[in-house]
């Protein structure tokens, strides 16, 4: 589906699921990848060191290039803590959060082009083939993005940091972390219309497979405020269901599978949540142990958990693969502090 350049073809292609089976690691990419969907690992770097980096894993082959952006652009660097990534109208949109900027690459990650005029840019939502939003950590406001231009055109006032965000019925749902309201902005005037009470330290929605809309809310837990899941009917803005997270806990990173009907999210390991379930899972589906998970994604593709594991922050991170059972099946090295996936689909 995608091309990944003329490189050098490989004698042979190992075919493997073995437990803990590790990769080669290729710093340079000196390899021809396979026709599998390619997992792209999104790795911030340390802050201010400039080690923002995307890994790309190739499923079939079990091959790990750490640092693709570098060996698509040579002598360039993505910049300074990658957010996050989105894949649109043919094209990778690299936010680069505290570099200010949206890095943009074609399909085969090579740079094309630069959204500049931000502040600190979380992540990127299309409303259209033309138009963007953009959230903010420090802006307090909504860019709105031309993407025939590349350019900020315009902005929503938010008068709070924003997060992930998401759009359905010409509108968008976006949160608010350092409240306990979620917005609700008009995608055709660009206004904020309304708001829904998710409780403190909304991070991370999703669409689930009857249009409901799901908010994870951490909480506070300073002020003993307990993270909160919610389900919201986007139409009538009406919330359907809230379940409360016991004292202590602090739930992050939602996510969903392929088929929409099971949530998957980060508290004291991977939890996974079928969305008909009447509570919460008592225990993770997959123990954290020693491993200090920073980030997680399902592959829609085949349903596996990806979870990384940050270790200290300051070395390379593990990635773990686990069946949908929950049963590690492989692992691979990243670059520094991995906090999701982008999946080929």
């Amino acid at each position: 589906m995608k091309g990944f350049g003329t490189i050098i073809l490989l004698s042979f292609i190992f075919f493997t699921a073995c437990i803990k089976d590790k990769p080669n690691v290729v710093e340079k990419g000196n390899i021809t990848l396979s026709s599998a969907k390619k997992v792209y690992v999104i790795n911030e770097g340390m802050w201010t060191n400039n080690q923002a980096e995307v890994s790309l894993y190739d499923p079939q082959t079990q091959q790990v290039i750490q640092e693709y952006y570098k060996t698509q652009n040579p002598n360039q660097i993505l910049g300074d803590v990658l957010q996050s990534i989105n894949f649109f109208n043919s094209n990778y949109y690299c936010v680069v959060n505290n570099s200010s900027k949206i890095i943009i690459c074609n399909n085969e990650f090579k740079k094309i082009g630069q959204i500049n005029g931000l502040t600190s840019p979380r992540y990127i939502l299309p409303i259209s083939n033309a138009k963007a939003y953009v959230s903010d950590f420090e802006a307090n406001q909504i860019h709105v993005i031309d993407l025939t231009q590349n350019a900020k055109v315009g902005s929503i006032r938010t008068y709070t940091w924003t997060e992930q965000m998401v759009m359905i019925y010409n509108k968008a749902f976006v949160c608010s972390p350092v409240t306990n309201y979620m917005y609700v902005i008009n995608t055709i005037t660009n206004q904020i219309t309304d708001s829904i009470n998710v409780g403190i330290g909304s991070y991370g929605l999703v669409l689930d497979k009857n249009d409901k809309l799901w908010v994870l809310s951490v909480g506070k837990k300073q002020d003993n405020i307990q993270g909160r899941l919610t389900r919201i009917d986007p139409l009538s803005l009406q919330i359907e269901n809230s379940f409360t997270f016991p004292q202590n806990q602090s739930p992050g990173n939602l996510c969903l599978n392929k088929t929409k009907d099971t949530l998957y999210y980060l508290n004291r390991g991977v939890c996974q949540f079928p969305i008909q379930n009447a509570s919460l899972p008592n225990a993770p589906l997959i123990n954290a142990g020693s491993k200090n998970f920073y980030g997680i994604g399902i592959n829609p593709n085949t349903y596996q958990i990806y979870a990384a594991d940050a270790l200290t922050y300051d070395q390379k991170a593990n990635i773990y693969i686990y069946s949908v059972t929950g049963v590690e099946q492989s692992t691979f090295k990243a670059s520094y502090i991995p906090n999701g996936f982008y999946f080929e689909q």
